[in-house]
């Protein structure tokens, strides 16, 4: 989708601070951080969100899990412990809609989060 603003970023249309890609996703910092280590996941292939899936996109998104484990031991944050979040919707704070998932650690995290 050309207006969407991670496929912009997919495309290197955009600047994206990039630390991992492969044929499926890419991973970028997050340009408003809200922890130490804050990492955007997001396929290539658009889903407007999580709730967009379907059966088809399960291996994708067990690569993304993959990816995100990964990303944490480099960012040596998986000991400590790290959160994999996903927004879907308006009240969970979704602002763009292109699936991704937040990876966030290096600090410590409150329950519940909102």
């Amino acid at each position: 989708m050309s207006d969407c603003l991670f496929c912009r970023i997919i495309n290197q249309d955009l600047p994206a601070d990039v630390i991992y890609e492969d044929d499926q996703v890419v991973a970028f910092r997050d340009i408003q951080p809200q922890a130490p280590v804050h990492v955007l996941i997001i396929p290539r292939q658009h889903l407007a969100n999580l709730d967009a899936a379907v059966t088809e996109d399960e291996a994708l998104l067990g690569h993304i899990c993959t990816v995100a484990a990964e990303l944490a031991r480099r960012d040596r944050i998986a000991e400590s412990g790290y959160r994999l979040v996903a927004n879907v919707g308006p009240d969970a704070g979704e602002s763009v809609n292109h699936l991704h998932f937040h990876l966030l650690g290096g600090r410590h995290m409150v329950w519940p989060p909102g």
